[in-house]
């Protein structure tokens, strides 16, 4: 009878079939923002604990040494294992699979869909140990080589901290859901030292509403993980890029970076839609595989251990094991300097990282695909790049620009997030030059991957399940109508002495909704639909007998959502619309009715308007 989102959800309610209990509570918004700079500061020491245990991880599985010394954005020497590097993410996806399997299943895959699913299906319930597993299964599985991110795994940690810690105060569905979010965006800012990311990405991926009840909380933690996370590893980006080398000029754009821009905006809108629509198949096709998991993850992994392998041998680093930024960080400094990785190795590149996370994922790995997009899109637009600059010379096209937009086009059309792309790759140059070709490719890339696919590469994996959730935000725009809007007027004020045989000759039972009145104040409804069939048993009985007081009051002043959040917290399904908000409201008072049938129509309304 009610809408889907989490933030009208009641209280109390039946969910999987037991009674919630009624000790649940909400708190002022002070308060919910103090638990959020809370969330904050543990999301912070999480990504930089998660950060440390990948390296220490990294460093015993390729080189037998136990030291947290460890720098992602550099290329490390070859392993001394030789071709027995191979095994290695083998023994570690095995290791991940047993975790997983025994103690989280939530904890497979990139973990975001995982966090969403939650939000619009378990009232924002993630479990604690799924934090735990979590990072101790996607830290094996990245330092032993597999081809994820860290901010998937970081973002269900955050979320399931901000879940934990919201169920033990026993916080309402929709603050619980606030906390969940404020974590996982807490957790993204601090791992690209991106706030104004975090606050998007929470925005954008997860929260099913914005406004300052939401909001709010989300900014606090974002910003405490972010100032935690500086004062112990540093201010610097994820990423060295030369915009930070010195001070930036303004100048205006020119045709040919927009046109550029707009060729890396729809080439990387078809890189995405292959990128969701690869992760969706490899999921599928070792889900049906008929052996065990352990042996789809030797399989797995054990492909892209030779792929690591040959990129080896080819180019002398592992490039598509691991989260993959020494690569990207490769192709920025490389360009810069004016040299170029060659048109052939930066395709071989992306098509390789593309190929190596899905197997990743799809074989039972945990990791995130937030790192794999980054990669991609640095790699395919520095290829347009490099192209442009080799047939046209005099334009002097800068790579590292072109492979920055690439980055912020991938992610922004793979994960439906452009808003939170373009201000991380922003946060990250600090160019203004650069917003106005970055929009124009994050848009472009949007606009063709959703000509391609409606699903992204978080939603699609929900949509398999056959747990879909809304496609836009504008699927609840019908809570904001006024009740006056929406309600019945089509209805009638009986006496409750009355019998109900006199009533059937006074209304239409089909259309006219009827209140039950002691003709001072009213005392209840009666829905003749649900009576018809025992009338003749009814017939002598008096209207007040068969009335409900199962309803609210509600004034003219609210709206929808005003009405069905009173309603699902109150137990109701009847809300009585008055003139008025003082006293108690008298038969003369009753504006109109909002049952289930005028809900309905205002959602369908809505809907197809």
């Amino acid at each position: 009878m009610f809408p889907k989102s989490p933030l009208i959800q009641p209280e109390t309610r039946e969910a999987a079939g037991k009674e919630v209990t009624q000790s649940e509570r909400e708190v002022p918004l002070a308060i919910l923002t103090c638990l959020a700079l809370i969330v904050g500061i543990v999301a912070g020491f999480g990504a930089i604990f998660f950060k440390f245990l990948i390296a220490v991880i990294t460093n015993f599985a390729f080189y037998g040494e136990v030291s947290a010394h460890y720098d992602p954005n550099a290329y490390g020497p070859p392993s001394p294992w030789g071709p027995l590097i191979i095994a290695v993410p083998v023994i570690g996806g095995l290791i991940v699979v047993f975790l997983v399997r025994n103690f989280a299943p939530e904890a497979k895959g990139h973990g975001v869909p995982e966090v969403i699913y939650a939000i619009y299906h378990q009232r924002g319930d993630v479990r604690g140990i799924v934090a735990v597993i979590k990072s101790l299964a996607s830290a094996i599985a990245i330092g032993t080589g597999a081809s994820i991110g860290r901010e998937g795994p970081i973002v269900q940690i955050g979320s399931s901290f901000g879940s934990t810690f919201a169920r033990r105060l026993r916080l309402i569905s929709p603050q619980k859901i606030i906390l969940l979010s404020a974590g996982a965006g807490a957790g993204i800012a601090a791992t690209f030292n991106t706030p104004l990311g975090g606050v998007l990405f929470a925005s954008e991926i997860l929260l099913p509403e914005i406004s300052t009840r939401s909001f709010l909380p989300v900014v606090v933690a974002t910003a405490t993980s972010t100032y935690g996370y500086r004062l112990i590893m540093g201010a610097g980006s994820a990423f060295d890029v030369p915009f930070l080398d010195g001070m930036v000029q303004l100048h205006s754009v020119n045709g040919s970076e927009i046109v550029l821009s707009a060729i890396i905006g729809v080439a990387l809108g078809g890189a995405a839609w292959s990128f969701v629509k690869l992760l969706a198949f490899m999921e599928d096709l070792f889900e049906a595989m008929p052996i065990s998991p352990y042996l789809q993850s030797v399989l797995g992994m054990g492909t892209v251990g030779l792929m690591g392998y040959f990129f080896l041998l080819a180019s002398g680093h592992y490039q598509v094991l691991g989260v993959g930024y020494a690569t990207v960080q490769y192709i920025i400094d490389c360009c810069r300097g004016g040299g170029s990785l060659g048109l052939i190795l930066l395709l071989a590149l992306f098509f390789g990282k593309m190929l190596a996370t899905c197997i990743s994922l799809g074989a039972g790995s945990s990791g995130g695909v937030f790192s794999p997009s980054l990669f991609m899109g640095a790699t395919l637009g520095a290829f347009v790049a490099s192209a442009a600059a080799l047939l046209f010379p005099h334009l002097g096209v800068s790579v590292p620009t072109y492979a920055m937009i690439g980055m912020a086009a991938m992610v922004g059309a793979a994960t439906s997030a452009p808003m939170t792309a373009i201000v991380m790759i922003f946060e990250m140059t600090r160019d203004y030059n650069m917003i106005l070709p970055l929009t124009i490719a994050c848009a472009l890339a949007l606009g063709v991957r959703r000509a391609l696919v409606t699903s992204d590469i978080y939603t699609i994996k929900l949509r398999g399940r056959g747990t879909p959730i809304p496609t836009d935000r504008t699927t609840n725009m019908f809570l904001v109508q006024p009740s006056t809007e929406i309600m019945n007027r089509n209805f009638k004020v009986l006496s409750q002495d009355m019998l109900v045989s006199a009533a059937i000759n006074e209304i239409d039972p089909g259309t006219t909704k009827v209140l039950v009145s002691d003709g001072q104040r009213l005392s209840g409804f009666i829905r003749f639909g649900t009576i018809r069939y025992r009338m003749e048993k009814v017939a002598t009985q008096r209207l007040g007998d068969l009335a409900s007081s199962d309803f609210i009051i509600a004034s003219e002043r609210s709206n929808l959502n005003d009405v069905i959040t009173r309603m699902s917290r109150r137990g109701r399904s009847y809300a009585i619309v008055v003139r008025g908000t003082r006293g108690v409201p008298r038969p003369d008072d009753v504006l109109g009715i909002i049952d289930r049938e005028e809900i309905a129509q205002a959602v369908i309304k809505n809907h197809y308007a």
